[in-house]
């Protein structure tokens, strides 16, 4: 629970009363002209006339930094702006279409004084089509150097602070200023966006929440979010306090992009297990239902810009810069190592390494120099200061023991280094060492292989014309390496594993180098940056096609919200529509699923309370009224539980077992049915049974049930899918189905559902001259959609007043829906009051006759 102080900056719903202030939807792209637009019943925007084959709309790239350099120049007293080319989101607009305009909202690496901030953010907007978030220096510091970079990037990594001397622990006031720098992003954007036709592309964990003031604002935004970091195990995950709020921020996006199969399964895995969402895969997509809405999963890892690439290795400046340095390192071998200044990139450890190959290989020692470029840190703190610390004392030792004929082995390049120089690194380099603990993606292999690419220039300078070689040594535990299939694999834990792929690498045959080259040069040219964005844009474009077709609205508060999307024609039931129906009415069929329908699941007592005894009692009793429980369970609980209800109809294992009333006795099916398929089924799923701690079986009459809901939801959901195979397989010959239903997987008589169940209740209340005028037919899972169909297809149609309902908010054939069991018992206590306010008007009547 988040404390009062910081609900002013939570309010989300201070955004629902603009509505009577003008705004600017877009940027004014013609003087004077600005778009307006309606809002719709539900306060978002309406899309009343989008058409799919409508012109794309903008992009809105956000991203913590905005593309651009900036300095101040005391000659001037200005401030100047350049675009930054090696910002990732600016070279992602070369996969976009031509045409497509992208704006970029993000912050400046420089503090501006807020007097001159609405001349800078004019300059930018017109020169760059860059819209500044100014942070104030309080927040910008919780935010980023606190919460971001102190917090959730170790935690990302896997780094928990046990201790106080062992990372940061969680602070509720740098999570206030993380919450309210994303609600600043998200304003600026609302400034400028044309909800019924632009695109957000919200970029890393620094933004995780902002998805949600978007959707506050405009239900039918068209988000997508990539993060650009690893997603932890849900073992980790679950260690944050704020968990279920950045995950449910995430799920208002359309579409959530991760490098690896591992990063989105792990974030699958904690949407299972912490919000008990499930995920389909359907024709190669990945998708999460998610309150009506499909929030689609994209895995797919960055590239690098080719273009920027090929031309510093044509510039003059590299070519100059290869020459020396082929020069200074004449009859070496070097191994190259490229990395920012942080405690996850494993700088120490690679230098043990290379340290223990001198110590281990002699004859190296002297023709193999290591040299370490390292990237300014971007943020200071301890854990920084220790790594660097560590870092120069293992270089230093190195050196001391190993320095042969003045030259060091290991030479250690520190501050900002140019692109240009560091092709020219590349270019000269044998091997490359990528050893990080921990990385999301890490792109430093792909520059690499692209920079020992043959080039006309470099070429001439290196004097070769030789078929071009590389080698890269990768750790198992960053993003790039399950697309670097030529690389050679390290853990980066162990010295000695990493000290054999450095003496590989450096002995490798030549003929095997060129060949690892042409594997990864020819995967890293065609799955570039553009590649990437292309890839991610179309993606989102697919995911936001039904938008317009759907109804919406906000439910929740604070950052709990979330939208509500559903069918046009699926609408929540009405109590009072749905008692004057019955009021009006004579011959009724009432349908009722037991668990989770009248009774909620997640009960250990599965009994029904007095409550629901009551009303089936009062409901039954009425003269006009047939009323049946259709459930799934066996008959023997079922009768027993309802033998007080005398007038009550059972229908029990899916319609297989009928009783009429409590006078009757049980009706089977008019088939019979061959059972000897349980003698096959039963060990297959007594073999699982113990194999998966938590599930049990449930035997009936008619069918087996594998239940699994007390299992470890990921295992209990595989073991769930290897058990349906099996059964489909083993029982291929047998006449029965076997299918997949709520955390359960279920054998049954073919011909046997409850849709038939339907069929039968109403073609016996014709055949006895009861033609009913009004049928309601409630229930909360799968196999109650065989209701829903047969009632809304053929039997319905000859019928004035048809209800099919299902609970919860979800896809379903039924036209309309019921939150849960507590909405279906007050609207059983609606029809419940017709009913017994009738009796007692012919009681009191009879009486006075009397």
């Amino acid at each position: 629970m988040l404390s009062r102080s910081s609900f002013n900056l939570l309010n989300l719903d201070d955004y629902s009363c603009v509505i009577d202030r003008p705004r600017i939807p877009r940027i004014m792209t013609v003087a004077g002209i600005i778009s307006e637009f309606e809002e719709d019943d539900n306060g978002g925007i309406g899309n009343r006339n989008f058409t799919p084959n409508a012109p794309t709309g903008r992009r809105i790239v956000v991203a913590n930094q905005l593309p651009v350099k900036a300095r101040f120049e005391t000659e001037t007293n200005k401030w100047v702006f350049e675009s930054d080319p090696d910002s990732l989101v600016l070279q992602l607009k070369s996969g976009l279409r031509p045409e497509t305009e992208c704006v970029y909202v993000g912050s400046l690496s420089v503090d501006i004084h807020p007097s001159e901030q609405e001349e800078v953010a004019q300059r930018l907007l017109e020169k760059f089509r860059c819209v500044p978030t100014f942070l104030s220096l309080e927040i910008l510091n919780k935010f980023y150097h606190g919460f971001c970079k102190h917090y959730l990037w170790p935690h990302f990594h896997y780094m928990l602070p046990v201790t106080r001397t062992q990372g940061v622990r969680f602070d509720r006031v740098a999570w206030r200023a993380y919450v309210s720098a994303n609600k600043i992003f998200a304003d600026k954007v609302m400034e400028v966006i044309n909800p019924e036709e632009d695109y957000v592309w919200i970029h890393d964990y620094h933004l995780m929440i902002m998805p949600t003031f978007l959707r506050k604002r405009f239900h039918r935004i068209r988000v997508g979010f990539f993060l650009h970091s690893p997603f932890p195990s849900s073992e980790i995950y679950r260690t944050l306090p704020v968990r279920d709020e950045i995950l449910r921020a995430l799920l208002n996006c359309d579409l959530i992009g991760f490098h690896t199969f591992d990063y989105a399964r792990h974030f699958l895995s904690c949407c299972s297990r912490m919000l008990g969402l499930d995920y389909k895969s359907k024709r190669g997509y990945i998708g999460l239902e998610y309150y009506g809405r499909t929030v689609s999963i994209k895995i797919l890892p960055v590239g690098i810009d080719m273009g920027q690439i090929e031309s510093v290795k044509s510039s003059p400046e590299t070519a100059s810069t290869v020459q020396e340095l082929r020069r200074r390192y004449d009859g070496k071998t070097v191994v190259l190592g490229v990395d920012d200044m942080d405690m996850f990139k494993g700088i120490s450890l690679k230098f043990l390494a290379f340290g223990k190959l001198l110590e281990d290989y002699p004859g190296l020692r002297g023709s193999v120099v290591l040299i370490q470029i390292l990237n300014p840190a971007r943020s200071q703190g301890q854990d920084v200061q220790e790594v660097e610390t560590e870092m120069h004392s293992v270089a230093r030792e190195v050196n001391r023991k190993f320095t042969k004929n003045g030259c060091e082995p290991i030479v250690l390049i520190t501050g900002p280094v140019s692109t240009h120089d560091k092709v020219a690194y590349y270019a000269i380099a044998e091997c490359v060492v990528v050893n990080a603990v921990r990385d999301g993606m890490n792109l430093v292999p792909y520059k690499y292989t692209v920079s020992r690419q043959s080039n006309p220039d470099l070429d001439k300078v290196l004097q070769t014309d030789k078929p071009k070689k590389s080698v890269i040594i990768v750790s198992e535990f960053i993003g790039c390496s399950p697309s670097l299939s030529g690389a050679i694999r390290v853990n980066p834990w162990n010295i000695e594993s990493v000290t054999e792929a450095l003496s590989s690498a450096i002995m490798m045959p030549e003929r095997e180098k060129e060949m690892r080259h042409e594997k990864h040069y020819k995967y890293v040219s065609t799955h570039d940056v553009s590649y990437w964005a292309k890839s991610f844009d179309q993606d989102l474009e697919r995911a936001c096609k039904e938008h317009s077709h759907k109804r919406c609205w906000g439910v929740g508060f604070s950052l709990n919200f979330r939208v509500v999307a559903l069918d046009p024609n699926f609408r929540k039931l009405s109590v009072e529509h749905i008692v004057s129906s019955y009021s009006k009415t004579s011959s009724r069929l009432i349908l009722l699923d037991y668990d989770g329908t009248v009774m909620a699941r997640g009960l250990v007592d599965k009994k029904p309370s007095k409550e629901v005894i009551t009303i089936l009692n009062n409901l039954s009793n009425d003269p006009k009224n047939i009323v049946f429980i259709v459930s799934g369970r066996g008959k023997e609980p079922l009768g027993s539980w309802f033998d007080s209800c005398k007038k009550l109809g059972l229908s029990a294992e899916h319609g297989y077992f009928t009783r009429w009333n409590g006078e009757s006795s049980w009706e089977s099916c008019e088939a019979t049915f061959d059972v000897g398929w349980k003698k096959v089924a039963l060990p297959v799923m007594e073999h699982y049974t113990e194999a998966t701690d938590g599930s049990f079986i449930e035997p009936k009459e008619s069918a087996l049930v594998w239940h699994h809901q007390e299992a470890d939801p990921d295992f209990g959901a595989w073991q769930a899918k290897e058990l349906l195979d099996h059964l489909e397989s083993v029982l291929a010959n047998e006449p029965v189905v076997v299918k997949r239903g709520q955390q359960i997987v279920e054998v049954n008589p073919q011909g046997v559902s409850k849709g038939v169940v339907v069929d039968r209740l109403v073609t016996t209340m014709q055949s006895k001259g009861r033609q009913p005028d009004f049928v309601l037919c409630i229930g909360d899972d799968q196999s109650d959609e065989d209701m829903f169909d047969k009632i809304s297809s053929s039997i319905g149609s000859g019928i004035a007043e048809v209800f099919a309902c299902t609970v919860g908010q979800k896809p379903s054939m039924a036209k309309y829906y019921l939150d849960d069991t507590v909405d279906v018992i007050k609207m059983l206590h609606g029809l419940e009051a017709v009913s017994t306010h009738v009796a007692t008007n012919i009681g009191f009547h009879v009486e006075i006759q009397n």
